[in-house]
């Protein structure tokens, strides 16, 4: 009998692990509905789940690759924890929101590296709103030298990563380009995974626009009129098709140019007393923004310097790896993002590039229906992280949150309440399309 209940209690012990790693300024409560959803879904004899905690907040502006360092190092506690009460943990998942999909896959390059993965397989890896290919604004000319250079320096590390201005260790290049170089390690390793998918707001994510999150050089949705929308028939109207999620509308059935200078004006004369504050409202708080930057960015300067000489409570020797195999070598608050969400795209069609035509051509997805949209004036780094990640491959799901004007937030119900109540219907074709146990 005794013998019969322990076997029982071995098999309802979970094998699985699935990793969920927050935000910029963010800590694990904003993933408490992604959470509570997967043990929902599935319980604790059948999944265990980890929200990572040591990026709390501040602790964010330390760099990407601090960052993963330390999250690596909080899943091999887990795991060794794990096993010390006997759980057998033979399959891990990991979910990023936001920058915390870039410290993910920096982490699964750590313990690719380190031998995890000839060990442990690799199931799922999801992304929510994370800003693949930085969060540098697509301008020409000096528009993006400035606006570019600036936003990066009100970051500390993670700015300077996330617009592509930073020169990562000793390969001459911004981290983001290796972490998406085909011969890095972090590539290898995001190709072990069974499941890649990614969810991106189409539109109002003032944070990580549609382009940087769903890995694209294109923006179809600039201008919802002109365009049909496709959504999947069970998720409607939240979650688009990924594969041919729009169509442009013929010119018999777009709104006249009367009716779109009509329009365009009405909405202008109701948002005067909101721009009237704005105006009032955003110069104070930018220069707060800006003074607790200048704060933080000090503050994560010490904490990189402890965590480099191994004074952070962490070893990180272990984690100094090299980073390609192969032959290569060589936020935001709210008044950042109200400024950042200012600086309108533009293209390269239509002049103005720096671009050689074949690059551009090289940049156009091929899988996709979105070939016919004009090419956004995406730095060369960028257009590179486009062709290397798409040859790994996602499963992309656009998602369009129309209840509130702050995707970012209620693409993973960051906060409860009626106008979130569409992120919902995220996590619910996640767990049902995208999660596999």
């Amino acid at each position: 009998m005794e013998a019969a209940e322990r076997i029982n209690g071995e098999q309802s012990k979970p094998d699985h692990l699935c990793v969920l790693v927050h935000g910029l300024w963010g800590n694990p409560k904003h993933l408490s509905f992604l959470a509570s959803s997967l043990q929902d879904k599935h319980p604790e004899n059948r999944l265990h789940v980890l929200v990572a905690k040591r990026n709390s907040d501040s602790f964010t502006y330390d760099g990407i690759d601090v960052g993963g360092e330390r999250v690596a190092q909080e899943i091999e506690e887990k795991l060794q924890e794990l096993a010390h009460d006997g759980h057998d943990i033979k399959k891990l998942s990991m979910v990023g929101y936001s920058l915390g999909g870039l410290i993910a896959r920096y982490a699964i390059g750590l313990l690719h590296s380190k031998g995890w993965f000839e060990k442990i397989e690799p199931v799922n890896f999801t992304t929510f709103a994370t800003p693949h290919l930085g969060v540098r604004t697509p301008l020409v000319g000096y528009q993006s030298y400035l606006w570019n250079s600036l936003g990066a320096r009100t970051l500390s590390t993670s700015g300077r990563q996330l617009f592509l201005i930073d020169s990562f260790r000793d390969t001459g290049k911004p981290l983001l380009s290796v972490l998406a170089d085909s011969d890095s390690v972090f590539v290898q390793a995001l190709s072990k995974f069974k499941n890649r998918s990614l969810y991106s707001n189409i539109i109002n994510d003032r944070s990580a626009p549609f382009y940087t999150t769903f890995i694209s050089s294109v923006d179809p949705f600039d201008d919802l009129e002109s365009i049909n929308i496709r959504y999947l028939k069970d998720y409607a109207p939240t979650i688009l098709d990924g594969v041919n999620p729009v169509t442009p509308k013929e010119e018999d059935h777009l709104p006249s140019f009367y009716a779109r200078l009509a329009g365009s004006s009405k909405l202008f004369v109701t948002r005067l007393p909101l721009f009237a504050l704005l105006a009032v409202v955003i110069p104070i708080g930018t220069v707060a923004f800006l003074i607790n930057s200048g704060i933080q960015s000090v503050r994560s300067q010490q904490r990189i310097r402890l965590h480099e000489e191994g004074s952070a409570g962490m070893g990180i020797g272990s984690y100094k790896i090299p980073l390609m195999v192969g032959n290569a070598r060589n936020v935001m608050d709210g008044a950042f993002e109200n400024v950042n969400a200012g600086q309108h795209q533009e293209y390269l069609d239509g002049g103005g590039s720096q671009r050689r035509p074949e690059d551009t051509e090289k940049a156009r997805p091929t899988k996709s229906h979105l070939s016919t949209f004009p090419t956004l004036a995406l730095a060369p780094e960028q257009f590179d992280m486009i062709q290397n990640l798409d040859d790994v491959g996602f499963r992309k799901f656009p998602v369009h949150i129309q209840m509130v004007r702050h995707s970012h937030a209620a693409i993973i119900v960051r906060k409860s309440g009626k106008s979130f109540q569409e992120g919902k219907v995220v996590a619910r074709h996640w767990l049902n399309e995208s999660f596999e146990i």
